[in-house]
C-alpha cells in the first residue's frame, strides 16, 4: 500500500497594475502559461490598486512605476503601511536608472523589473520575490544610492559595527544581487544558516526585507566603507 500522494503546492497568486490595457493583457498571457502562476486581478491605476491588493491578498504585485494620479510609489507605501501581511511588490519601469525606482524600493518594493524585460525573467522574477528573494539590478540601485547618500551626506550608520564578520559577508554579497541559494554556494555554508545571517542582518539594519537591508548598506556607509 502506497502512502497518500502530497497536496500540490496552490499556484502563486499575481495582481496586475498598470495603465495600459494591452500591457496587462500581455502580462496575463505570459504569466498564466505556466502551471504554478495564476493573475487574480488587475487595477489600472494606484487607486484601484490598493484596495484590490487589500481584498485579493496576493503573494506579488506586478506595480507599474509611472501611471496617472496615484503612481505606483504611493501606491506600494499604502499597500506596505497597512497590510499585516503586504504581497512582494515589484514595480516596473522603462528605464533602469529612472530615479523613481530607488523610491518605490525604500517604499517597500522587494525589486523592479525593466519593460523590456523578456517572458522567462518575467516568470523568474515573480517566482524569485515569491520565495523571499530580492529582485536587483545591482549597478543601478549602486548608482541611485550613491547619489541618494551623497546628497544626504550621511555618516556611518552605527549598525555596522554590530554586524558579524559572516553577517557583513551575507550583506555585502546581497547588495550585489545574489539569492539566498547562490549566497549559501559562495560562502559554502547551508541554506538555512544564509537564512539565519539574513534574519540577523534585516534585525540590525532595522529592514523589513533583503531589499531594505541593502538600501540601509548604501545610505548608511556599509558598502562605501566595507565594500
Amino acid at each position: 500500500m502506497t502512502g497518500a500522494r502530497p497536496a500540490a503546492r496552490p499556484p502563486l497568486r499575481i495582481v496586475l497594475c498598470d495603465d495600459e490595457r494591452m500591457v496587462r493583457t500581455a502580462l496575463r498571457v505570459i504569466l498564466e502559461a505556466e502551471a504554478d502562476l495564476e493573475v487574480v486581478g488587475e487595477a489600472a491605476t494606484g487607486a484601484e490598486a490598493v484596495p484590490l491588493v487589500r481584498s485579493l491578498a496576493p503573494d506579488v504585485v506586478l506595480m507599474d512605476i509611472r501611471m496617472p494620479g496615484m503612481d505606483g510609489i504611493r501606491a506600494t507605501e499604502q499597500i506596505i503601511a497597512t497590510m499585516a501581511r503586504p504581497p512582494r511588490i515589484v514595480v516596473v519601469t522603462t528605464f533602469e536608472n529612472d530615479a523613481h525606482v530607488y523610491d518605490a524600493l525604500r517604499a517597500g518594493a522587494a525589486g523592479f523589473l525593466l519593460k523590456r524585460a523578456d517572458p522567462d525573467e518575467l516568470i523568474g522574477a515573480v517566482r524569485l520575490v515569491a520565495r523571499g528573494d530580492s529582485l536587483l539590478f545591482p549597478a543601478a540601485v549602486r548608482s541611485l544610492a550613491a547619489a541618494h547618500a551623497a546628497a544626504a551626506a550621511p555618516a556611518t550608520a552605527p549598525w555596522i559595527a554590530r554586524l558579524t564578520d559572516r553577517e557583513a559577508d551575507v550583506l555585502r554579497l546581497m547588495a550585489t544581487g545574489l539569492s539566498n541559494h547562490e549566497v549559501s554556494e559562495r560562502l559554502g555554508v547551508g541554506p538555512q544558516t544564509v537564512k539565519t545571517h539574513v534574519a540577523s542582518v534585516l534585525t540590525k539594519t532595522g529592514s523589513r526585507d533583503r531589499t531594505q537591508a541593502v538600501i540601509a548598506a548604501y545610505e548608511g556607509g556599509f558598502i562605501m566603507k566595507k565594500g
